[in-house]
């Protein structure tokens, strides 16, 4: 039997390239599509950085219509079997960027999405930014992260590294929780670009997004 591919939609925050978001980013991708290998189970991942899209995103904020390479951007995410994001963290918590794209998706669009989180700051003094901040966010959205968070301190990535519990572990946990929740569910069906409940919402068309426009 056959097991049907699955679509990782890989989002970064970072604002430099290269970033270390990044960085981290590429790695929790790399260990869950290894871990789904093991399951027998192809993934195809996407990457976006959301640097590329920051002014479609500001656009789509004031206007409320997302340019066309946002709204295909926002299509492949919220059709993907899981997420994994990945944002700095400035002023101990999220980047105003990773916000303000949350803030363009459907508050549901995101229902029942396996999630694994992935942070990064100059200090581990920010690690905990995962469990007050971030993860909050995707519950309030109904979207189901996994358990173990990935947070990368500068010091992470060099000689100095921590060797109690180094990075590689923590993300190799991450990217089996993750794994393990795509596993246990059916693949995501392809969506209906053309269908408007994809990007207006659940039960909604453009008769209310015209009402709405209007102060209805």
């Amino acid at each position: 039997m056959t097991t049907a591919p699955r679509r990782i939609a890989v989002l970064s925050a970072g604002l430099s390239n290269p970033s270390s978001t990044r960085m981290l980013a590429d790695r929790l991708a790399a260990a869950t599509t290894a871990q789904l290998a093991e399951r027998g189970i192809q993934a195809d991942v996407d990457v976006f950085e959301l640097r590329d899209y920051a002014h479609d995103i500001t656009n789509n904020l004031l206007t409320g219509f997302a340019p066309p390479a946002l709204e295909s951007m926002v299509n492949a995410v919220v059709s993907a079997d899981a997420i994994i994001a990945v944002t700095p963290i400035f002023s101990t918590s999220y980047s105003g960027l990773f916000k303000s794209f949350i803030d363009v998706l459907d508050p549901d669009a995101l229902t029942g999405k396996p999630v694994l989180i992935g942070a990064n700051a100059g200090t581990a003094r920010h690690s905990l930014a995962i469990d007050y901040a971030i993860r909050p966010l995707f519950t309030y959205l109904h979207a189901e992260p996994v358990s173990t968070g990935v947070f990368a301190a500068s010091s992470d990535w060099g000689a100095s590294a921590d060797h109690v519990a180094p990075l590689g572990e923590r993300v190799d946990r991450g990217a089996r929780e993750l794994a393990e929740a795509v596993a246990r569910r059916q693949p995501v069906e392809d969506a209906d670009p053309f269908d408007p409940a994809n990007y207006l919402g659940e039960g909604r068309s453009f008769g209310h997004l015209l009402g709405g426009l209007a102060g209805e």
